[in-house]
């Protein structure tokens, strides 16, 4: 009889916590603050800007501040997977740039769209 208490209870514990793991991770990445992140420029060698985020839940807004200034970004966030986009003027019109990637704690990795070329992103929070 004890031994079945003892197994019953070894099995609520282990019940628990799969729920737990699943609801922590059904909440997403939390992605809110500035990082710095590095793009594979092609044959202008990495880029670096600064991404400054807010979270509203799976919305993300904010800016990415580097070379060019700074832009406007807005994206979403589904788990663990992040997908963002900046638009920038240029002479030759609107250029719209698309971030996709995962979140891993204080990093991310991804490739981003641009034009006819996807390249890699990276970037750590902080900075």
């Amino acid at each position: 009889m004890k031994r079945n208490r003892i197994q019953l209870a070894a099995i609520c514990a282990f019940a628990f916590a799969l729920v737990f793991a699943a609801v922590a991770g059904a909440q997403g990445a939390k992605v809110a603050g500035k990082w710095t992140m590095t793009t594979d420029g092609g044959r202008r060698g990495p880029q670096t800007a600064t991404l400054t985020l807010t979270q509203d839940g799976s919305k993300i807004t904010g800016t990415m501040t580097g070379g060019r200034g700074d832009t406007p970004l807005t994206g979403t966030l589904d788990g663990n997977k992040i997908t963002f986009s900046v638009t920038r003027t240029t002479p030759n019109g609107d250029v719209t740039n698309t971030y996709t990637g995962t979140v891993d704690g204080d990093s991310m990795k991804g490739t981003v769209h641009m034009g006819q070329n996807d390249n890699p992103w990276s970037a750590t929070r902080g900075s």
